[in-house]
């Protein structure tokens, strides 16, 4: 391979957007990367306008000038960046002299999820399976006495007169929304792998939706944002909707009584690679996304969100994302979250069904 050749595949196999830039702010090239980021091709980003394609607070783009006129670097972490499409995260932004050439300056964009998605949820997959064994002995030890209470709590009931029967009410009630506690944790214990076949995304989020419609979304407004060239996945499609109604859930219950917007988006972006623990590139194209408009995820939790036990909601389990994440664990898959008021983001990303299995298919 030659240099240029070897030049070429570096830039091309960068995992992060990046964008090189002229004098003029000008846009000279750009990578696959910042092709899906931007959601534009690298021939509709040539030569249009820096700050036309990314958006940035006004002082910040002072310090890229002066950046530019002093031929130095600059680092800036936590900064809010929006698209000309009006998609908004929060990304770190490294700014440095392109070498040998010295009117043009080299921009990559780190979204935070990206940045931050490896440790989070490699922590929530270890805590995930800790909770394994403890859900078994959970429900072993506290299904039973609960039948036995809620038992004797009926029983009781036949002879009280209609004053006390609050009481005993409240018992079955409350004991009954244990034994359905229990039974979300029970799932921990659940070690059957997912029975892995071609779907349809879409026809999964459409049930997804349709579920949601006829109950706990009935005040939300929906809205599709689906790429229909999207190739199928390689997944157990009951556990992925499982996943599914569990973020349609949250985004409705996140809204205020007079409801709000779920997007539902798909889209493939041929660049996002993992690294397995072997070293091998492992690609998950495929992603899914469910974006609310609510109040966003709290900020003493949003670290742990994936974590058992991990609630926003005041009555909530904290189970529901724990479990969605083993779940796209077991998928190879990935998921991630971004959240600010009125737009939170949580993302699937998943492989192509196998080349292997398309061939003995065929």
């Amino acid at each position: 391979m030659t240099y240029p050749e070897l030049t070429d595949a570096i830039w091309t196999s960068m995992p992060v957007p990046s964008v090189i830039y002229d004098d003029r702010e000008r846009i000279v090239d750009v990578n696959p990367a910042a092709e899906a980021f931007f959601n534009v091709s690298r021939r509709g980003m040539i030569n249009s306008f820096l700050w036309h394609r990314l958006i940035l607070e006004e002082s910040l783009r002072e310090n890229f000038s002066y950046t530019y006129e002093q031929a130095a670097r600059l680092f800036v972490n936590e900064v809010t960046v929006s698209t000309h499409q009006g998609d908004t995260c929060v990304c770190n932004l490294k700014l440095a002299p392109m070498s040998g050439e010295g009117d043009l300056m080299l921009l990559m964009i780190v979204p935070r999820e990206l940045a931050g998605r490896m440790p989070q949820t490699q922590t929530a997959q270890s805590a995930s399976k800790s909770a394994i064994g403890m859900a078994e002995m959970l429900a072993h030890e506290i299904k039973n006495p609960l039948a036995g209470i809620t038992g004797a709590a009926q029983l009781l009931s036949m002879g009280l007169p209609a004053k006390d029967l609050e009481l005993t009410d409240l018992i079955v009630e409350e004991s009954r929304r244990i034994v359905k506690l229990l039974e979300q944790v029970e799932q921990f214990g659940n070690l059957r792998p997912p029975s892995l076949s071609e779907v349809n995304v879409h026809d999964v989020l459409d049930r997804a939706k349709r579920s949601a419609q006829l109950g706990y979304g009935a005040n939300m407004r929906f809205v599709e944002d689906y790429d229909p060239s999207l190739p199928a996945v390689y997944a157990d499609d009951d556990q992925l909707l499982q996943v599914l109604l569990n973020f349609l859930k949250n985004a409705s219950e996140a809204a205020s009584a007079k409801g709000g917007v779920i997007t539902l988006r798909t889209f493939y972006e041929h660049s996002f690679k993992m690294r397995r623990a072997d070293g091998a590139g492992h690609s998950m194209p495929l992603q899914i996304e469910i974006v609310d408009d609510g109040p966003g995820i709290p900020d003493c939790i949003r670290a742990n969100i994936f974590e058992p036990f991990i609630s926003g909601r005041e009555n909530g389990s904290g189970l529901g994302l724990a479990l969605a994440n083993k779940i796209i664990s077991q998928h190879d898959g990935w998921i991630s979250v971004e959240s600010a008021p009125k737009r939170t983001v949580f993302r699937i990303s998943l492989p192509r069904v196998p080349s292997h299995t398309q061939s003995l298919e065929e």
